[in-house]
């Protein structure tokens, strides 16, 4: 038997349009499922936690981001491996295993034929994250995208970068990355087990899931013009040959400032901070 596990409200409604297919697919192959789905990231959690993961063939999610980022504090060196089926607005964990974005249903009918890999994951102190641990401009610019409730999609994104970018300073910010300790003025940092955030920006083009490293970039201070110059290269990778931008590898990052973090798009808190590489920690289906 299967695990579901969806959101409904994602990807503006797309997450029900997908559940909807994915539990016809099941029932059409005749395959057990017991769908968990609820409403709120609390009482998902508590069902999360209840499950006997012992019990289940793979957990099938059908969201975003969000919703893996959930999952994966319980999925976290476990033997259950996780299937997803991107259904959010963003989907850059499933764009870094390389899935199928426009059919997610395609996910599904590659788990059933094929065995699952596993990845790294980041952690701070006991919380996981998949992707991209951030700090600085992007920090801010989440937190006032999730402030423009009246606006959606990738607009709200591109508004809370001119809103934030009109008053932003660079920091300075103190790092250890393994054994190396060092200080710089930033604009953004981030440390990342994945390739991309944002919807695609490829903040990190050469990150590899499952090499045991992070990727860190720190970007140097630039003028407000410059900036906007260079911020829409990371959607193609192109931001990695500006002097300004900086790549250092390491298996732990420890991060000082008066910043707050976000982590796969999730709120962590002030800094300091430091994430280590956890080896081998997810079991799950990937290209």
């Amino acid at each position: 038997m299967w695990v579901l596990l969806g959101n409904p409200t994602s990807g503006g409604g797309r997450g029900e349009r997908v559940l909807r297919k994915t539990k016809s697919f099941l029932h059409a192959k005749q395959i057990q499922f017991l769908d968990i789905t609820c409403g709120t990231a609390e009482m998902t959690q508590m069902k999360l936690d209840s499950l006997d993961l012992e019990k289940y063939k793979g957990l099938i999610l059908v969201g975003g981001d969000g919703l893996v980022n959930l999952a994966i504090q319980r999925l976290a060196h476990s033997n259950l491996p996780l299937v997803i089926l991107p259904a959010g607005t963003g989907n850059d964990i499933a764009r870094s295993l390389n899935l199928n974005l426009e059919d997610p249903i395609a996910n599904l009918e590659f788990a059933l034929l094929n065995k699952p890999k596993k990845i790294d994951l980041g952690v701070i102190g006991q919380r996981y994250f998949a992707q991209i641990l951030s700090t600085g401009f992007d920090s801010l610019v989440n937190e006032r995208a999730n402030r423009l409730r009246l606006i959606k999609g990738r607009m709200k994104y591109n508004i809370a970068i001119l809103l934030v970018l009109s008053t932003f300073k660079p920091k300075r910010y103190f790092f250890k990355v393994d054994h190396v300790e060092f200080e710089s003025r930033a604009m953004l940092i981030a440390v990342s087990n994945g390739r991309s955030y944002g919807g695609g920006m490829q903040i990190t083009p050469m990150a590899e899931m499952d090499d045991g490293y992070f990727d860190l970039m720190i970007l140097g201070p630039v003028s407000r013009w410059e900036f906007l110059k260079v911020f829409p290269q990371v959607f193609t990778g192109s931001h990695v040959n500006h002097p300004a931008v900086k790549f250092i590898k390491g298996t732990q990052v420890a991060i000082a400032a008066d910043a707050i973090a976000y982590a796969d798009g999730e709120l962590i808190g002030p800094l300091p901070i430091e994430a280590q590489v956890s080896r081998n920690a997810l079991r799950v289906w990937r290209k």
